[in-house]
This record gives structure tokens, sequence and C-alpha cells, in this order.
């Protein structure tokens, strides 16, 4: 399988520019997993701009209630 690094970047939303993982889906998923959080861009436009990608924060953001 070839990697779409090219095109998943053209429509990646994460806006943390440095990124070296932009692009390379595959990578960003296993990064932020053994993290304990979520890619930028399963978050919205505003709530991936926090740079908070814990799965408590997705939570709160998208159903209002905290822990």
């Amino acid at each position: 399988m070839d990697c779409k690094k090219n095109a998943n970047a053209k429509n990646c939303p994460c806006t943390y520019e440095p990124c070296p993982r932009k692009g390379i889906c595959c990578d960003c998923v296993e990064y932020h997993r053994a993290a304990g959080e979520l890619p930028g861009c399963f978050f919205s436009e505003e709530g991936e701009r926090t740079y908070d990608r814990s799965i408590e924060n997705f939570i709160v953001l998208n159903t209002g209630t905290k822990k």
C-alpha cells in the first residue's frame, strides 16, 4: 500500500505546522494513542486549536459535560 501523505496533508486540519506526522495518518494515530490522546482531526476546528488532545476534552467539547 502506498502512503497518501501528500493527499492527506492537503486535508489535514491539524494546525500544529512543525508536526513531522502531518499527512501520515497511521503514524499520527499511533503517536496520539500512545499518549492517551486523539488526533487533532477528531476535533472541531475550534477544539483542535486548543491543542488539548485528551479524550476528556473531546467528550467535554462534544457533549458539554465534564467528567
